[in-house]
């Protein structure tokens, strides 16, 4: 696709964008504008974005993608992709190719589709079969008759029992009790006998139609793990039909790539995003990636929080490894926010005793060492303390977000303190300046929270498996397009406020410079400013508090 505007005068990046942390560079938000026009016009789709309140059908977005590339002759241009599938289809005038195409009526998936439909049909009509569902009901009610019957003879042996034993106590002549006793013994092997006669009659009957019904569900089960087995198959064989390649014309499968990366099997709709569809027709046309971006277009999905024409990284459960590998030997952008590396952090000590610290944790800088990261507030206090016991950390900040932090030097005193975390009796307040104007002064947010699994470490709202999370907030000031609030967290989920902020159903206003949830910048301008706890020692009300430094 050719730009429509005049691009001379805009410099070449010297490296590619990195597609899960990046600011647009003009290139990509002119290509973006301009295909973002297009979509303003375009009328053929038969699907609902919501945009237009008029127009009928579930309305839902779409991810959108642009990728800037130079042909051989040095001519720069663009290329656009939608991630998944758009109005039914995988293909789209002006619109790159799926990478693998399911969509082929006379292709594999197709059939295998088909054929497990009719499986799923054969299995629908066998698990309605009247026959069926008249053996699962006769089965349990003369389950049921027979534990009655059974205990109603059981009953009625007992009470014979004791009747004869009455016999005997009123019988005093020795001759005529010997034989009473010759009679009663005679009637007691009587009902024995008719006791083990119902039972052998119940036992047969029931094993009777278990056998039937067993042999409907083993013909069921019978299906199902076939059709497991079909389906399994035909995933296995989509995995390895999606093949990427890079720069260098190497080429992988999608198992293999996930193989090598993860112990999980790729997860759906993994290459169907519109980042590797764009980067996959650039190598196949030998066309040079300058630059990318991918936006949102229309409603957010449920639970997600999407802002409409809003940049977002590359999605990290589905792209992550496929791109680590589409983009292998090329030079990749610095992380934006990494121009003073972690050393140049310093850990501000607030207040200490023999007993703990309330340190400020700085903006960039671990809580916890990471999975390939030492440095962080633990590794750095455990080397300034190395006779303290106990885990050190109380509670954890997000990297992005500053603020105070309790530090116990004592194991007793960290387990009175995480004690009191439990107990919710520690009172945390944060500051937090909003890209935009709230409209009312104060409030209560109750939205559950659960991860993302395609998008780690990215949380959404889930009512159904999400956990509680609640916070109170409060309006500081209004300025220049933004607010300053306080929020009082009654929960600590991970990415709580930062969510609850940005999310529809919260306060619809994204934290400033908030790269997962809004929009990125210098930093994250949320700050852990105020703590109150009791002393595990003294018992006294600590009220600690650290400025924001924005």
């Amino acid at each position: 696709m050719r730009f429509q505007t005049p691009i001379a005068d805009i410099p070449l990046p010297d490296c590619f964008t990195d597609p899960f942390f990046y600011q647009p560079n003009s290139f990509s938000v002119l290509a973006a504008r301009e295909l973002q026009e297009y979509l303003l016009k375009e009328a053929q789709w038969d699907h609902n974005f919501g945009l237009d309140a008029t127009q009928s059908g579930i309305a839902y977005g779409k991810m959108f993608g642009v990728l800037v590339v130079q042909n051989a002759s040095g001519e720069i241009g663009y290329l656009q992709a939608f991630s998944g599938k758009l109005a039914g289809k995988n293909h789209h005038p002006g619109f790159v190719p799926p990478v693998f195409d399911l969509l082929l009526e006379t292709g594999f998936y197709r059939q295998g589709e088909d054929e497990l439909s009719a499986m799923n049909r054969q299995i629908e009509a066998l698990e309605q079969d009247p026959a069926l569902q008249q053996l699962r009901l006769t089965l349990h009610a003369e389950t049921q008759e027979s534990a009655q019957q059974i205990a109603q003879e059981k009953k009625r042996i007992a009470s014979a029992k004791k009747a004869r034993q009455q016999q005997r106590d009123a019988t005093t002549d020795p001759e005529a009790l010997q034989t009473l006793e010759t009679m009663l013994v005679q009637q007691s092997m009587h009902d024995h006998y008719l006791l083990k006669d119902l039972k052998k009659h119940w036992k047969e009957r029931l094993e009777q139609l278990q056998m039937q019904l067993d042999a409907y569900e083993i013909a069921l089960q019978d299906l199902k793990d076939t059709r497991k087995s079909k389906s399994a198959a035909l995933q296995q064989r989509i995995f390895t039909q999606y093949r990427f390649l890079n720069q260098a014309g190497k080429q992988k499968s999608l198992a293999d790539i996930f193989q090598q990366n993860t112990t999980a099997q790729p997860p759906a709709g993994a290459g169907e995003c519109a980042a590797p569809k764009l980067l996959q027709y650039a190598f196949l046309h030998q066309l040079k990636p300058i630059a990318m971006a991918e936006f949102w277009w229309g409603a957010s999905p449920i639970g997600e929080i999407r802002k409409h024409g809003h940049f977002y990284p590359a999605c990290r459960g589905k792209c992550a490894p496929i791109l680590a590998h589409m983009l292998e030997g090329i030079p990749l952008e610095a992380h934006a926010t990494l121009g003073s590396t972690a050393i140049d952090l310093h850990i501000e000590t607030i207040f200490e005793d023999e007993h703990l610290l309330v340190v400020h944790k700085p903006a960039g800088l671990l809580s916890v060492p990471g999975k390939s990261v030492h440095d962080s507030v633990f590794f750095r206090l455990k080397q300034q303390y190395p006779d303290t016991t106990g885990p050190l950390v109380v509670h954890r900040l997000d990297l992005a977000t500053s603020g105070l932090m309790l530090i116990a030097k004592t194991s007793a005193v960290h387990k009175n303190l995480q004690s009191q975390f439990i107990k919710r009796s520690i009172q945390k307040r944060y500051v937090a300046l909003l890209d935009g104007l709230l409209t009312q002064d104060q409030g209560t947010i109750d939205l559950p929270l659960r991860v993302d699994l395609d998008d780690r470490p990215r949380q959404m709202v889930c009512y159904e498996h999400g956990l509680s999370a609640r916070t109170i907030w409060e309006v500081i000031e209004r300025c220049n397009g933004q607010t300053r609030v306080h929020f009082h967290p009654v929960t600590g989920r991970t990415h709580q406020l930062r969510v609850h902020a940005a999310h529809p159903n919260g306060l619809n206003t994204p934290i400033v410079g908030d790269e997962l949830y809004g929009t990125q910048g210098d930093r994250l301008m949320l700050h852990a400013d105020r703590v109150v706890f009791l002393h595990p020692v003294s018992g006294e009300e600590m009220v600690v508090e650290s400025e924001a430094q924005f």
